[in-house]
């Protein structure tokens, strides 16, 4: 009797496969690095690339010769400009941003989707980094007053005769950061197929 009783009771290691569940701190891992990263890497080539090359009057400095270089440039609004004067809705919209991810990751299980962990941390990352310059803590003293507000822009790609990129809008970190994760979502809604729970079709011994 006993050794039916033992092989019989439900192996919990075993059901927490087939459920899908994953240690929780490899999805917290996979959203918090991310995010930190990618907001340290944007907001130091931010300050270094406008203490150096700011205003730039217009002149690029080249990496690629007239294919992919440095030209600081403000944006008042969100990409290609949209919204010009709306940092206070989009830092608004920033800070929801910031209160529902960490929540559906903890609270709503987000943690055991791991593509969906990293794709949201590289997103939050890009957010945070163009949210610090819409609240102005990016503003140094002694640059012209009205762009206090602005997203701080750098990065040149142009393509001679190509429509839309001679040149493409200058761009940031943060910004690669969100096309990314906004692609990475893109490709999940497409191509994600959620597991079977395979405890479902498990035969009761008992």
């Amino acid at each position: 009797m006993k050794s039916k009783d033992r092989n019989t009771k439900p192996d919990s290691n075993h059901e927490t496969k087939l459920q899908g569940d994953r240690p929780k701190w490899i999805g917290f891992a996979l959203f918090f690095f991310p995010l930190a990263i990618v907001a340290l890497a944007d907001l130091l080539t931010k300050h270094y690339i406008f203490a150096a090359f700011y205003p730039s009057d217009g002149e690029p400095y080249w990496w690629i010769d007239g294919v992919f270089g440095i030209q600081t440039a403000t944006n008042p609004g969100a990409l290609f400009g949209f919204g010009k004067g709306w940092h206070a809705l989009f830092a608004g919209l920033s800070l929801v941003i910031f209160l529902i991810l960490p929540m559906w990751l903890y609270f709503f299980g987000g943690w055991r989707d791991r593509w969906l962990a990293f794709a949201f941390g590289m997103i939050c990352g890009g957010v945070f980094g163009n949210f610090y310059d819409r609240v102005g803590w990016g503003y140094v003293p002694g640059r012209p007053l009205d762009i206090q507000y602005h997203v701080r822009d750098w990065i040149l790609f142009y393509l001679e005769g190509v429509p839309g990129f001679s040149p493409w809008p200058n761009f940031n970190i943060a910004d690669v950061a969100l096309v990314t994760g906004a692609i990475m979502l893109f490709l999940h809604s497409f191509f994600y197929k959620p597991a079977q729970d395979a405890s479902a079709h498990s035969v009761d011994a008992g």
